[in-house]
């Protein structure tokens, strides 16, 4: 039976700074997030609300797209646009007393991918595993002169000894499709120069706080405002040396030795290293191909880690359902929800999705880094935590004599006021974008069962390949002068599935271009009985 289309209260105003398609999904975000606006109800025709706004379609259509890829709508074929299942309201009331609060003791110290054209044609875009090569067609400006890497593995993400990357001639030139590296000579050097010099006029602290430059905490608070729709206050805000740090400084505060951290399988190693280091009990918990299985969560756990705009290394991005799902959880538990937030600028279809700490502060810890945005050389991230939770891990930072570099610091304030951080960004955005469309539309149309994961974001891929094969497509491709990475080191237990996550931040388009033909070429040899036979249809 078909169903009347809500009247939406909303409104678009061309006097305001916000983009016409941003007003349109923030107000359409907020209806659904507090109940308004319920499940399964169906949205008007996007032509239908544009007239009634007096905007093009192509702005609803936009607004769409972005509900969609943040998992608030759903397509029906034939029906129209409705409100995404499980989508309405918040997992409960907001908690009172959070773990940045004088409140329970256990909060103390120690003690295939989505096609963007699916939006404007009606119907659900499709989960996982497949992106649209037209984002090709971007216009090409001149690629980067090349900044070679060593050829050595030196890449934290291929970690020091990966027998899977293969034997090389270390005179020959290796393409880099490791994951983590970002494009360090796409930065605008004048720019670097300009920051660096600034933070040389600066004096030094005669003793840093702990918490950070005040000035670059006010900085971050509207930069992440801006970008990433987190509204906290510059107290909040605790100046990191990147994720890893944060995770070490929270687990300095905040744990004690057998207390059960739980980490996204498969995951990010260096996680489930820094935690087991502070004496933690690392416990798997399950992800797939659109993030952490909240209904999966195993008990007793102090902390869950996990990646949820961009998760690493599937790709995904983690279903309004279940960040609701993970949210009344935390609330339920009293666990505390650790939000790697490591690639999140970087997003190719719509704009960035909104950060899982805009739905409970007191649940949830976000954590930032300059890493991917700009280069592990700038050894500056964020952890921003409601509460007095950031208090708390500033003073655990101070009984270990932690600090981030107050050079590196004023750098970052200076390309911060100056733009030239979000020129930087800008800028990559369509750089990457070029690649991972080489990327897709070279190996997007292999047969099954392999096939390429992630969702439209972030620096890299996986390759799905055939159960036992990806060690030896690995070491192939060493040989033949392109490093990349398994996925067997992204799982602390048996590796449910077998593949390569490739990285195309550290290697130019013509590089990537090449890597893919040597890839292609590869997987094309493998043995028959490697690759199961597909009945066929009927």
């Amino acid at each position: 039976m078909s169903r009347t289309a809500l009247e939406l209260p909303i409104s678009a105003e061309r006097s305001r700074d916000v983009p016409l398609s941003g007003q349109i999904a923030g107000q359409l975000r907020s209806g659904i997030s507090d109940g308004r606006l319920g499940a399964g109800e169906r949205l008007p025709a996007s032509r239908v609300l544009a007239a009634s706004l007096g905007v093009s379609r192509t702005v609803v259509t936009a607004a769409y797209g972005q509900l969609y890829a943040e998992g608030w709508l759903e397509g029906r074929p034939g029906s129209g646009t409705f409100i995404a299942a499980g989508a309405p309201g918040q997992a409960g009331p907001s908690r009172q007393a959070g773990w940045g609060s004088a409140g329970p003791a256990s909060a103390q110290r120690p003690r295939r991918l989505a096609e963007p054209g699916s939006v404007a044609r009606g119907r659900p875009a499709r989960p996982a595993l497949l992106a649209d090569p037209s984002t090709a067609q971007l216009a090409q400006p001149p690629e980067p002169a090349a900044w070679p890497y060593p050829a050595g593995p030196h890449d934290p993400a291929a970690g020091p000894h990966d027998p899977a990357a293969g034997q090389h001639d270390p005179a020959a030139s290796v393409i880099e499709l490791r994951p983590g590296i970002p494009w360090a000579a796409g930065i605008d050097r004048a720019a670097w120069r300009r920051a660096w010099r600034q933070a040389g006029i600066v004096p030094p602290s005669a003793w840093p706080d702990p918490l950070g430059l005040p000035a670059l905490r006010d900085a971050l608070a509207g930069h992440l405002r801006r970008s990433r729709a987190l509204h906290c206050a510059p107290g909040q805000i605790l100046v990191t040396r990147g994720v890893t740090s944060g995770l070490g400084l929270l687990a300095a505060a905040l744990l004690r030795p057998g207390d059960r951290v739980g980490i996204e399988e498969p995951g990010y190693p260096s996680a489930r290293a820094v935690f087991a280091a502070h004496g933690a009990q690392v416990v798997p918990c399950r992800a797939d191909e659109h993030g952490l299985v909240t209904s999966d969560l195993p008990g007793g756990l102090r902390m869950v880690y996990t990646t949820p705009a961009h998760q690493y290394p599937l790709g995904g991005r983690l279903p309004v359902p279940r960040r609701q799902s993970l949210i009344g959880w935390a609330r339920a538990t009293g666990a505390l929800i650790i939000e790697d937030d490591y690639d999140s600028e970087f997003r190719y279809d719509v704009a960035p999705l909104p950060a899982l700490f805009g739905l409970d502060p007191g649940v949830v810890v976000h954590l930032g880094t300059t890493a991917k945005t700009l280069t592990p050389a700038m050894g500056v991230g964020w952890l921003v935590a409601g509460g007095d939770l950031a208090g708390l891990v500033a003073d655990a930072r101070r009984d270990i004599s932690d600090r981030t570099s107050e050079a590196a610091q004023h750098a970052m304030l200076t390309l911060l006021r100056s733009g030239d951080l979000d020129r930087h960004v800008r800028r990559m955005r369509r750089e990457y974008a070029r690649r991972r469309a080489e990327i897709v539309a070279a190996l997007g149309d292999l047969p099954g069962p392999v096939r390429l994961l992630g969702d439209t974001a972030g620096l890299h891929v996986v390759l799905e390949l055939p159960a036992g094969t990806a060690g030896q497509v690995a070491a192939s491709a060493g040989r033949r002068g392109v490093a990349v990475t398994t996925m067997a080191r992204y799982f602390a237990g048996q590796p449910s599935a077998d593949g390569l996550v490739l990285g195309y931040g550290g290697a130019s388009l013509s590089q990537v271009s090449r890597a893919c033909q040597v890839l292609r070429q590869i997987v094309a040899e493998l043995p028959a009985a490697s690759r199961p036979a597909v009945s066929p249809p009927g």
